[in-house]
């Protein structure tokens, strides 16, 4: 069966076209595309998505929309994260979505999951290839976006979870005014991230914890930059 994943954040959307294995789950993958769409801009200063940013991340809600149909998928499913769970006009996002890939036959209802949601998602989506490599837990996975970040422990499944509204693009947004930012915005950044962290560390247990697995391009960045790649 061939199915079409969406995943839009904050900063980013991505498209997932594979073929799933009925026996086994696995996937293979036909199409992976990432867009930067920045839907999330301003909404933790006003509450709303940005009309702009509303109608890019629609356009390429539409542009992938006639991948789908051009790959012959069989099923789709589209989720949107933090900024759509913060924003007050987050419904005509929706809608608008809705429309883009109705027109391309597909009756898509995008989902704003929760932040609990999405860290399951994420735990489950980091850890499967870990369990079938053999790879003992428990696990810490940490799925830094652009408005939030999901700390989750588990092994077979999630055990503990805590969705927290620190990102790069919230901390950007609110912090980090001057290029290069000054000594005083790196530091109340700083106190958001180790607020968030300290918040984290009371619902999730850390200790004890056998794998570390960061999610998300923020992670790749910084560890690109830590080893000098370009």
């Amino acid at each position: 069966m061939r199915v079409g994943a969406i995943d839009c954040g904050t900063n980013s959307i991505r498209l997932l076209i594979a073929d799933v294995d009925p026996a086994s789950g696995a996937l293979r993958d036909v199409v992976r595309r990432m867009e930067v769409v920045r839907l999330g801009y301003g909404v933790d200063r006003t509450g709303r998505i940005d009309p702009e940013r509303m109608a890019a991340a629609v356009a390429m809600a539409r542009q992938y929309a006639a991948q789908c149909r051009e790959h012959a998928v069989a099923a789709v499913r589209f989720v949107a994260t933090s900024a759509s769970r913060d924003a007050e006009n987050a419904a005509e996002f929706v809608a608008g979505v809705e429309e883009a890939f109705a027109s391309a036959g597909f009756g898509v209802s995008p989902e704003v999951i929760s932040g609990a949601e999405e860290a399951e998602l994420s735990f489950l989506g980091a850890t499967g290839d870990l369990r079938a490599a053999g790879i003992p837990g428990p696990y810490l996975v940490v799925d830094i976006g652009g408005g939030s970040t999901e700390f989750v422990r588990g092994e077979a499944h999630v055990e503990a979870a805590l969705s927290t509204d620190v990102g790069c693009v919230r901390l950007t947004e609110r912090h980090l005014h001057s290029d290069p930012p000054a000594d005083a915005e790196i530091a109340a950044a700083r106190a958001d991230v180790e607020a968030a962290i300290d918040a984290a560390s009371a619902v999730v247990p850390f200790a004890g914890v056998q794998a570390l697995v960061g999610l998300a391009g923020t992670v790749t960045t910084v560890t690109a930059h830590a080893l000098g790649l370009p």
